[in-house]
């Protein structure tokens, strides 16, 4: 973890409170993919936790930390460790993603986060085609319409899609959700780090035109939609191993020094 990465989950009270709960934690989005460097670009964390036992068993919830523009630059994004688990099992893909990152994109691992990674392929059935298409489709329709974010990110994609005529961003994101889809069906992983990121690139810099963009989406939904029949996936992913996977997880929890194991355990 880098000194910066420290300071900016020391200045937020929220993201420092649950981080010494997190046992798996990476770099997701741009960071991830490669294609990071751009202005418009923020640095996303991803991660799991295990709450302290009164989430369990007693009254009080904490299903979800979301924190944007830490320390003016890091999006946090962490899940309980049940809802994580649910979202999986939906394939959704910006939480299947966390665990194929590259061995040097994560940032914390306990034994219990390497415990979900020795088990990823549990998640991973024909449910990706409609998931990344899915996302792939959202990203489509955002395409032309321009951004509303108010932030200064926000306004250079605004800049960017008044000269070029579309949201270069989601149309990157288009392009990269169907090849990793496609991907993914034909092989059974998610290829988070991109061997195309210099072209993702490229589209996210406007050098490719509005129709070049819809031309290649629509080629690459007709390969996913082959890839989708001829998979060797399971048609879903397996819920009876999933779940006992997360009871083994749980069950091994001290929950009377949860928070004590946790801090001088699974810390770098």
């Amino acid at each position: 973890m880098t000194g910066e990465l420290k300071a900016a989950i020391s200045s937020d009270e929220t993201i420092q409170n649950v981080w010494p709960l997190v046992g798996l934690a990476g770099y997701r989005g741009s960071v991830a993919h490669g294609t990071a460097g751009d202005i418009i670009d923020d640095v996303d964390i991803g991660g799991v936790f295990i709450p302290p036992k009164s989430h369990y068993f007693g009254l009080t919830r904490l299903n979800h930390v979301e924190r944007i523009g830490v320390a003016g630059k890091y999006d946090f994004a962490l899940f309980e460790i049940k809802k994580y688990f649910r979202l999986l099992l939906k394939s959704n893909p910006n939480v299947l993603s966390l665990l194929w990152l590259p061995q040097n994109l994560y940032i914390v691992q306990s034994d219990w986060g390497k415990q979900l990674l020795e088990n990823r392929s549990l998640f991973m059935s024909k449910h990706l085609y409609k998931s990344f298409g899915g996302y792939a489709y959202g990203q489509l329709r955002r395409m032309t319409h321009p951004c509303t974010n108010q932030a200064f990110q926000g306004k250079k994609r605004r800049e960017r899609f008044e000269r070029f005529g579309y949201d270069c961003k989601n149309a990157a994101h288009l392009i990269r959700l169907l090849r990793m889809g496609i991907e993914s069906l034909v092989t059974g992983e998610i290829n988070v780090a991109r061997h195309d990121a210099k072209q993702l690139k490229e589209i996210k810099a406007g050098e490719w035109t509005l129709g070049q963009v819809e031309t290649e989406a629509e080629r690459l939904q007709k390969l996913l939609d082959e890839a989708f029949v001829k998979s060797a996936l399971p048609p879903k992913p397996d819920y009876k191993k999933a779940e006992m996977l997360l009871m083994d997880i749980l069950s091994c929890v001290d929950w009377d020094t949860w928070e004590i194991n946790e801090i001088h355990s699974s810390r770098e």
